[in-house]
């Protein structure tokens, strides 16, 4: 039986960083995971992070776990893949299935970062061909490069709902319909907001009634439901899909940790059944760690940090590093972490239903969480839109981020100090209109929530130009006429493309400009090719 200082399940955000962590130390790592390439969630996720630059925004996903790996592999991580560890035993024996034997080994500490898998719904027709979970079509698209279908209904609004939206518009799929049983949209508003100029519509407070055809889906009927979730009678609505994509919630992946005897609660707030950890990840049962989705559904952000405090903190009851060096670590990873678990997502405040303002005291927009999109009016009370009365000179900046969430690489990437995010990373960011905005497009392509536009109501006579974050292909080529689409996806009238910057820097984000009516300038966002 061979035996190693640390054993790591799961390779993926959480367990990579624990194992970068404690090897960096110079502890002896092992990691297993039962896919057939390590990365776990990281290498389908082809969206920009959120956070602050220590917390790798504006990064993409998949590029983030290119990283991990390298540093892994660096540091003489082994990583075993194909790996399925059957149970945790006493005295830290894990049993691994590998190449259809069973292998025992045995570790001083072990790491449990097993991740979460989706939840389903069941309804009449859920079991045909067509009904997939969010998860499964980001690996059709991202890994294999498989359209999951032609016509796509969502169910989901959080923010695995928002962003797989999003990608199977970019897939080249036409997404129907966003549908929630909640009142409101579950994830970042500044994601509702992608999906909803594109033409996307939303129906809040609906279900999925039935899945309609025979060997296949081909078409699904929808209902509103009422405030005690109840169906309202007369309220169906048939779409024409065929795919039905779920995105309702995740469930830790927790029997390993119920296989170790550790004590489990029940907990909603982290997504289900979870072992009750300590501050450092460590679980009741001494020696063992859970990390990441594990521990408590989170973000890939999130799940990263956690890990990297696990890997610190055996480290120091290993004798690996001394008690001052850990405390300083600690200190640090935590701040880290709580600052990405602050604002109207944050843990006090996932159940809040009738949050009216966001910390500044702001309105928040109640058409945001309803329908996707702000109204044209709503947008003029928040910090960051130039006043009226200092729009006339040149291009200026106009940011649509009105939800306290934690993200600030706006500010990093004016180099003017035009954006600010004062204070928490959850700020609002705000735009000081003293200050001459160069048009360079950088925080517009650095945004994660693609939020920022550019606006100049000088570019001639009746006319303004836009600037926008663009991310389909093919790239509009300049002179083409199209059409501009307002917050809601309404048509406004025609555009034409003046220019599309995009170079290695903007990292696949273009910044598309075009000519529009001058009276258009506050509502054009979005570009739809002809």
């Amino acid at each position: 039986m061979k035996r190693y200082e640390l054993i790591i399940i799961g390779a993926g955000p959480a367990g990579l960083s624990a194992a970068i962590e404690a090897a960096s130390n110079g502890m002896q790592v092992m990691v297993f995971d039962e896919n057939e390439r390590p990365g776990g969630q990281l290498f389908k996720q082809i969206h920009k992070f959120f956070g602050s630059k220590e917390h790798k925004a504006k990064e993409r996903g998949f590029r983030i776990g290119e990283k991990l790996l390298k540093e892994a592999e660096g540091l003489g991580v082994e990583v075993q893949l194909k790996a399925a560890v059957m149970g945790i035993f006493d005295d830290k024996e894990i049993s691994v299935m590998l190449d259809g034997r069973v292998e025992h080994y045995r570790a001083n500490n072990i790491v449990i970062a097993t991740g979460a898998s989706e939840k389903m719904l069941p309804f009449p027709g859920w079991t045909l061909p067509g009904v997939i979970g969010a998860g499964a079509a980001q690996t059709m698209m991202n890994l294999h490069g498989l359209k999951p279908g032609s016509r796509v209904l969502m169910v989901g609004s959080g923010n695995v709902g928002l962003v797989v939206g999003y990608q199977l518009l970019q897939a080249g799929c036409k997404l129907e319909a966003v549908i929630d049983a909640a009142p409101r949209v579950g994830g970042y508003g500044v994601h509702a907001a992608k999906l909803a100029r594109t033409g996307v519509p939303f129906y809040m407070s609906h279900t999925i009634k039935e899945a309609h055809g025979d060997s296949c889906v081909k078409g699904a009927a929808i209902l509103a439901v009422d405030s005690s979730w109840q169906p309202i009678p007369g309220s169906e609505k048939y779409l024409e899909v065929d795919t039905i994509c779920m995105a309702v919630g995740l469930s830790p992946m927790s029997q390993l940790a119920r296989t170790a005897h550790c004590e489990m609660e029940n907990n909603p707030l982290k997504g289900g059944l979870v072992s009750i950890c300590n501050k450092y990840g460590e679980t009741s049962t001494p020696g063992v760690y859970a990390v990441g989705d594990v521990a408590g559904i989170e973000e890939a952000s999130s799940a990263m940090i956690q890990g990297r405090i696990a890997g610190a903190a055996i480290s120091f009851d290993k004798g690996y590093i001394n008690e001052a060096e850990f405390a300083t670590r600690y200190e640090e990873y935590q701040n880290s972490l709580m600052q990405l678990r602050e604002g109207m997502f944050g843990h006090k405040d996932k159940e809040a239903a009738d949050m009216e303002h966001t910390e500044e005291g702001y309105i928040l927009s109640q058409s945001l969480l309803s329908k996707g999109y702000m109204d044209a009016e709503e947008i003029e009370e928040y910090p960051g839109v130039y006043p009226v009365e200092q729009r006339g000179k040149g291009v200026f900046p106009v940011i649509e981020c009105t939800q306290n969430i934690p993200c600030n690489p706006c500010q990093d990437a004016c180099k003017r100090g035009c954006i600010k995010v004062s204070g928490k990373i959850t700020n609002l960011p705000s735009v000081d209109a003293s200050v001459e905005c160069t048009a360079c497009g950088m925080c517009v392509v650095s945004c994660p929530g693609q939020a920022i536009f550019l606006v100049d109501e000088t570019l001639a006579p009746g006319y303004a130009s836009v600037a926008i974050p663009y991310e389909f292909y093919p790239l509009p080529e300049p002179g083409s006429k199209g059409l501009a689409l307002d917050r809601s996806g309404t048509s406004l009238g025609e555009a034409e493309v003046l220019k599309v910057k995009s170079s290695k820097a903007m990292d696949e984000t273009a910044v598309l400009t075009m000519k529009v009516p001058v009276e258009w300038s506050m509502q054009a966002r979005f570009f739809q090719v002809y």
